[in-house]
């Protein structure tokens, strides 16, 4: 739908029930799921294509991971949702997994609630949740690959905040350790569970058995390890 949108510019709910086939149900609820990525702009009677990139997609890479094993980042991260409490102080990391966590939380009914990330795809996300929430990005390089603010200044600004709880994913999780194949994560993840009172890593099951480069933490190092299965 969104490449269709892109070499149209704008069409009518009724087009893109024709062209693709399917009812007004399939298309409302595919139009909704591009809109939260501000991906689309909905108008009365169709939809808009956004000039600016999909948040969720900094870079080719990252938006293909979006898609990849959706089902499964999702079950992962409702587990996740279930360990959120009021007034926590939440860091959530770059992952597209923790990603989906942050989706869900737009649909919270919390009181007080802090975010802090380094993901540029939940920072497109801070205008939607309740501006009575605190909202905290964390500066320094941008890396396009991991669509996330890494390096030393990130590492140098979590040393001034209180985490309640730290919700991460990896690559890979195999009887030892937590693993990912980029250094400069690797380091950033380790100081975000560093600062962390309670850590959690949410990692659907298709990363288990499965080892990367660089060493995050062991698995004892977590509070709990959240999947879907």
């Amino acid at each position: 739908m969104l490449s269709y949108l892109k070499s149209r510019r704008s069409c009518t709910l009724e087009e893109l029930m024709e062209h693709f086939k399917v009812s007004s149900a399939t298309i409302h609820r595919d139009a909704a799921a591009l809109s939260r990525r501000d991906a689309i702009e909905r108008v009365r009677g169709g939809l808009l294509y956004r000039n600016a990139p999909d948040p969720a997609a900094g870079a080719a890479d990252y938006q293909g991971r979006v898609v990849t094993h959706r089902a499964q980042k999702i079950a992962a991260a409702r587990k996740a949702l279930a360990l959120i409490e009021e007034g926590d102080i939440l860091f959530l990391d770059s992952s597209t997994t923790v990603y989906e966590l942050a989706l869900m939380l737009l649909k919270c009914n919390f009181d007080h609630l802090t975010v802090i990330t380094n993901s540029i795809a939940i920072m497109h996300l801070f205008r939607k949740f309740p501006p009575h929430w605190s909202m905290i990005s964390l500066g320094g390089n941008y890396d396009p690959q991991l669509n996330a603010i890494l390096g030393a200044s990130a590492i140098e600004q979590l040393s001034r905040f209180n985490i309640t709880k730290a919700f991460i994913s990896a690559f890979g999780l195999d009887d030892k350790a937590t693993t990912t194949n980029h250094e400069r994560q690797a380091e950033m993840l380790k100081s975000i569970l560093d600062a962390a009172d309670k850590r959690f890593l949410i990692i659907d099951h298709t990363k288990l058995h499965r080892k990367g480069l660089y060493r995050i933490a062991s698995r004892g190092r977590f509070d709990a390890i959240l999947t879907d299965r």
